[in-house]
């Protein structure tokens, strides 16, 4: 009897145990299922990925690289008097060679720098992120070629984990970027664009230092009627706001196809997603039809998608900025009738992509098209871009305003 009731006492002691711990574990699935449901889970993950892998301390100037010097050529990704990926065209068409156009464009690329040993970019061009540079001169960059020459600095800019903390962090961090951009700009008016007009063209943190290049130096200014168009894509977290515009002189929103001196802007979403959430409304352009309305655009509008070439580099956090010697050498073909759009509470929205290259663009990480944004309307940048330069330079022989 005695061995008996010894192995009771031990299993009704080890039931006093379990059942405590059954009922936390059963808790903690509770909570966690709840904070899926309503979406704090998420978060809560994603800013613990952040704080682990943001950058070491804070942010100070004085510990960044020396300011680039646009006077070397090293310190531009792209530039018409060289060959660099931003003279890419798709498969079949044909344009005139950089250098030949009446019109430039200054283009901003995006955040390309996503690894954790510094705050903004160190420029080290033999790395993932210079690699990185060259994708955006390859896929973004190249739509213009044929409308004009592109110019394109490279610059500190801000580490993607700026984004991924409060604004005042990000706020510091692109006033310090931006200060690249603008010596930039002015060195390019200054010693390389000799009085063309130009478009200014950019995407994600690019737009958000072309946005305040239209605000503080080529709004209200002679820069302004040199202005064919500002092609300011994928802005996200920074909203192209009605406030936004209300702070501008001269430059408004694009509504149709050929306006000049004015902005177009989208972000991609597919469909079957919410709208991004925002501070405040933000312009969508459908670059299918080039107005600013919520109807759809049918895929018969769509002059041509371009699916990228070669691999965006998106490891994140602390690991190792390589290169992966990719080198972009061509574009694929446009894809005509590929996709219909529609705009819907400042969100565009297009077809989703099911088993081709373009669903496999991207972390995945996010459901979301953005890098996508140039990709999926290659053709139809190209195209707008030829259309409103062609007329500017008619109303410029004219003499008309």
């Amino acid at each position: 009897m005695q061995p008996s009731m010894s192995a009771a006492i031990q299993v009704g002691m080890a039931m006093k145990i379990v059942k405590p711990i059954i009922i936390i574990f059963g808790l903690l699935v509770a909570l966690w299922f709840v904070l899926i449901v309503t979406g704090y889970g998420g978060t809560l993950l994603f800013k613990a990925f952040s704080l682990y892998n943001q950058p070491d301390g804070t942010f100070d100037a004085a510990n960044a690289v020396a300011a680039p010097d646009y006077s070397l050529q090293i310190n531009w990704a792209a530039l018409p008097g060289r060959t660099d990926p931003a003279d890419l065209v798709p498969e079949g068409i044909q344009v005139e060679p950089q250098g030949e156009h009446l019109i430039d464009t200054f283009f901003v690329h995006p955040t390309g720098y996503l690894t954790s040993a510094h705050w903004t970019s160190p420029m080290d061009v033999n790395s993932g992120t210079e690699e990185n540079t060259q994708w955006m001169m390859a896929n973004q960059a190249s739509a213009f070629n044929g409308a004009s020459n592109i110019y394109a600095p490279r610059y500190r800019e801000a580490n993607i984990f700026a984004y991924l903390g409060s604004d005042e962090r990000r706020s510091k961090l692109l006033d310090f970027a931006y200060q690249d951009i603008e010596r930039a700009f002015r060195y390019f008016l200054d010693h390389q664009n000799e009085g063309k007009p130009f478009i200014i063209a950019a995407h994600s943190q690019g737009t958000h230092h072309a946005m305040r290049l239209l605000t503080d130096v080529i709004d209200n200014s002679e820069l302004n009627d040199r202005l064919v168009v500002a092609y300011i894509i994928g802005s996200v977290f920074v909203p192209v706001s009605p406030e936004w515009f209300s702070k501008l002189t001269d430059v408004k929103p694009c509504q149709s196809k050929s306006d000049l001196g004015c902005v177009v802007h989208w972000d991609t979403m597919p469909a079957g997603t919410e709208p991004i959430e925002r501070a405040a409304d933000s312009l969508c352009t459908n670059p299918l039809a080039w107005r600013v309305d919520e109807e759809l655009a049918g895929k018969q509008l769509n002059q041509g998608a371009v699916l990228p070439a070669g691999t965006f580099n998106s490891a994140i956090g602390k690991v190792a900025d390589v290169q992966t010697q990719q080198e972009f050498t061509s574009l694929p073909a446009p894809l005509a009738q590929h996709i219909s759009a529609q705009c819907r509470e400042g969100t565009l929205f297009v077809d989703r992509q099911k088993n081709n290259g373009f669903a496999q663009v991207g972390s995945g990480i996010v459901d979301s098209y953005h890098e996508l944004d140039y990709a999926l309307f290659y053709m139809d940048i190209h195209n707008n871009a030829r259309l409103r330069s062609e007329t500017y330079l008619k109303l410029l022989e004219t003499g008309s305003e």
